[in-house]
């Protein structure tokens, strides 16, 4: 009876400690405020520290609103993750902001508040609507086949700080 309490104890002891090591193993990706859509790029934490640093940068800052569980939002920051003109435009000339949650400004939300939705804020703190995607009903919308769309429209935000401020 000792024998056997013995073994099965040892049993458990092993089975636990190969599992302890299996979690331990498992690597968790820590999150950051990149949350998957460049980890190179600088990100502001807030709305509110974004436009104060396009103010002092006298940078745009770009607002991207998506949730985790939208799988429109994980296709688009998959190619804009991967696209290096943008991940090096977003690091060198804007201020970037990624936001899960809806901000308090209705100018960041005027034609709806649907994701992914993309939209520049100039150096004077002007929300850039005309600065749209494709689609007439979505205005700020991207789909990862508008990646030359938002490219375009990130060059097109640089061009109007120096033309029009």
């Amino acid at each position: 009876m000792l024998h056997s309490t013995l073994a099965l104890s040892l049993l458990l002891i092993a089975v636990s400690s190969n599992l302890a090591m299996a979690i331990k193993k498992e690597k968790r990706v820590p999150q950051t405020l990149s949350r998957g859509w460049g980890d190179e790029i600088t990100w502001v934490q807030t709305y509110e520290e974004g436009l104060y640093q396009a103010k002092k940068s006298n940078k745009p800052l770009m607002v991207i609103h998506h949730l985790e569980d939208c799988q429109y939002c994980q296709a688009l920051k998959k190619a804009f993750a991967e696209n290096e003109e943008i991940q090096e435009m977003a690091q060198n000339n804007f201020v970037m902001l990624n936001l899960m949650h809806e901000t308090t400004d209705k100018n960041l939300s005027p034609d709806g508040q649907y994701v992914p939705r993309i939209m520049f804020i100039d150096p004077s703190l002007t929300v850039r609507a005309d600065i749209t995607g494709r689609y007439s009903n979505r205005l700020y919308t991207y789909e990862p086949q508008d990646i030359p769309i938002l490219i375009e429209n990130m060059k097109k935000a640089l061009r109007l700080i120096q033309t029009e401020l």
